[in-house]
């Protein structure tokens, strides 16, 4: 029996892709990834080399066993299947091609190499080759800059990009929500982006509402 089109055509998986640079604050997409595995996500990693080497000096990663780095911090997700890796030179990953469906990318923290090569639609490995599909395929793209001072081509690459449709979120905290620890000011931000990603959250007290 042929299956027609129709048939084959199912709800796209809840899944995200997730790329870690080496711009300062790892913490941020660490943070990130354990909030849509705690949502019910698929999620897909990927670590540029300076994204390892940030979370070895920040977070304390052993970034030459790198399996055993994501079973420590993630634990069953990272040997079950919802927690995929990806080596950053798998050009021929799922996440690499159009075809894959996923709701799309947050690249976080986001160096500005990353942001230049997506920016000047560069795909020389798989880290700018993903967010590349998601500018071809018109799925969400939300790169999470840390940076300062910012100089002009910082900013014109950022415009660029954000006249094509990219969410552009600077990791820039907030104290109206009345932070008391790093935690607060990690929150507030991990939080700001799921909502740019239309992930229901309650990382931080929201203004004009009632949080007693």
């Amino acid at each position: 029996m042929v299956t027609s089109a129709q048939e084959r055509t199912t709800a796209a998986p809840r899944r995200w892709v997730v790329g870690i640079t080496g711009a300062s604050g790892a913490v941020y997409g660490v943070t990130l990834c354990h909030r849509l595995l705690e949502a019910g996500y698929e999620l897909h990693l990927v670590v540029s080399d300076a994204g390892w080497r940030v979370l070895k000096e920040e977070l304390g990663w052993d970034a030459a066993r790198r399996s055993d780095a994501l079973q420590a911090a993630f634990g069953e997700a990272a040997v079950s299947g919802r927690l995929i890796y990806h080596p950053l030179g798998d050009i021929g990953a799922g996440i690499a091609s159009g075809s894959f469906r996923c709701e799309g990318m947050t690249v976080i923290p986001c160096s500005m190499g990353t942001l230049s090569a997506i920016a000047a639609g560069s795909s020389t490995n798989l880290l700018t080759r993903a967010a590349d599909v998601m500018l071809k395929e018109g799925r969400p793209l939300l790169l999470v800059p840390r940076e300062t001072p910012l100089h002009a081509i910082h900013l014109e690459n950022m415009l660029k990009l954000a006249r094509l449709g990219v969410r552009i979120i600077p990791a820039m905290p907030a104290f109206y929500h009345g932070p008391q620890t790093l935690d607060d000011l990690v929150a507030f931000l991990v939080g700001k982006v799921m909502d740019s990603m239309g992930v229901s959250n309650n990382l931080f007290n929201r203004w004009g509402e009632d949080n007693d």
